[in-house]
């Protein structure tokens, strides 16, 4: 029901469910879980307290639940959470947490490519892919169905919404709204991500709606705040509300705007 190369390196304590596969010397580390049906590749690297989720596969030379590479890590015992049907390809590096008993987490049926980095304490939800090379430093959150180009660039604690869309060789240092195409270095900001909403089944008016929330936001004459205060104007969709909530959350600005035009004060 295991199978396990005779080359695999698996720590007494580790648990292993029914259905996986350990490749040649592939390593589970202390109190590491791998769910039914997953298969860990050559020369992979589950470390401690890594929780990997059912149907998933980790191939050649990837290392999951690394010690997080933070200064401020004292050796604590802090975990990295993986959910169901990721696809984590060659070489991928996802860091554990920092303080003790936090946890970096992944969501389910993402599909991470070859040379992605996660660092400490990221959270990733659902349905999203990472194009090869993409780097997330400490702390970043990215919501469901979102896509992101290769060798991209994203700043610790910034956020990417749903749906959004990133272009290759982006450098993110603000939030990124959900629903909007982006690209650059700067990034800019070129309006709905039309086809992600139409795979999604947002329906004509969800993205008509999305449309004219964008012009407030990039196109008029308004600030974040007024352009807030007319977006709640719109016909009320679950997108529109999401969009007007996640704007609303913001702590390091919104890409392609100032962070006067954001409503923030100026950094010193």
């Amino acid at each position: 029901m295991i199978d396990v190369h005779a080359t695999a390196v698996i720590h007494p304590t580790a648990s292993l469910a029914p259905g996986v596969l350990v490749g040649p010397y592939a390593i589970i580390g202390e109190n590491a879980y791998v769910g039914p049906g997953t298969r860990i590749g050559p020369h992979a690297i589950v470390e401690a307290f890594t929780s990997v989720g059912r149907d998933c596969q980790i191939h050649a030379g990837a290392v999951v639940g690394g010690i997080p590479q933070d200064l401020k890590f004292q050796g604590d015992e802090s975990y990295c959470v993986i959910g169901d049907r990721n696809i984590i390809r060659e070489h991928v590096t996802i860091n554990r947490a920092t303080a003790q008993g936090e946890a970096t987490r992944i969501g389910h049926d993402n599909l991470l490519m070859a040379y992605v980095h996660v660092a400490h304490d990221c959270r990733i939800g659902d349905g999203n892919v990472l194009a090869n090379g993409v780097t997330l430093a400490g702390h970043v959150v990215i919501e469901d169905h979102v896509t992101i180009g290769g060798m991209t660039g994203l700043h610790q604690f910034i956020r990417v919404g749903a749906l959004a869309m990133v272009g290759a060789m982006s450098r993110l240092a603000q939030d990124v709204p959900p629903y909007m195409l982006v690209e650059g270095s700067p990034p800019k900001v070129y309006g709905p991500n039309a086809v992600g909403l139409r795979r999604q089944g947002v329906d004509g008016p969800g993205r008509m709606a999305l449309k004219r929330a964008y012009k407030l936001i990039y196109r008029s004459r308004l600030n974040l705040g007024q352009a807030l205060t007319e977006m709640g104007k719109l016909e009320p969709t679950f997108e529109v509300r999401h969009l007007i909530g996640f704007l609303q959350a913001t702590e390091r600005g919104i890409s392609g705007l100032s962070r006067t035009d954001a409503g923030l004060e100026a950094e010193a």
